[in-house]
């Protein structure tokens, strides 16, 4: 009876272990939200990755616009409303949470095109 009891411990010890060990899940990042904001209000217009050309085609690509704004320089007009852009394009306003999570995404794609003779 005993040895009994010592295996249940050792065993509950073990699955206490096993649990506290294994991790929770991760909290999406500054970026994947921004990404997510992104591709819930502007990919049916614009591409909003590294690659691809945008369905609209006077919607430029988000890679594009990172080369002529600084990403920093666009959290006003998120947060109020971005009017201007191409003819049909609604207005959205965002949360501070996601203005802060589009710049931190966008930041990834400047990464991703480096300035001319770099």
């Amino acid at each position: 009876m005993v040895l009994k009891a010592r295996s249940r411990a050792r065993t509950s010890v073990a699955l206490l272990c096993l649990v506290a060990a294994t991790p929770a899940p991760a909290e999406p990042t500054a970026i994947d939200k921004g990404r997510h904001a992104l591709e819930s209000r502007c990919s049916r217009c614009h591409a909003i990755g590294p690659n691809g050309t945008s369905p609209h085609a006077e919607a430029p690509p988000f890679r594009d616009v990172v080369k002529r704004y600084p990403p920093e320089s666009l959290e006003e007009s998120l947060a109020e409303g971005i009017t201007s852009g191409h003819a049909d394009m609604p207005e959205f306003v965002l949360s501070p949470d996601e203005i802060a999570g589009v710049v931190a995404y966008l930041h990834t794609l400047e990464q991703k095109n480096p300035p001319a003779g770099d």
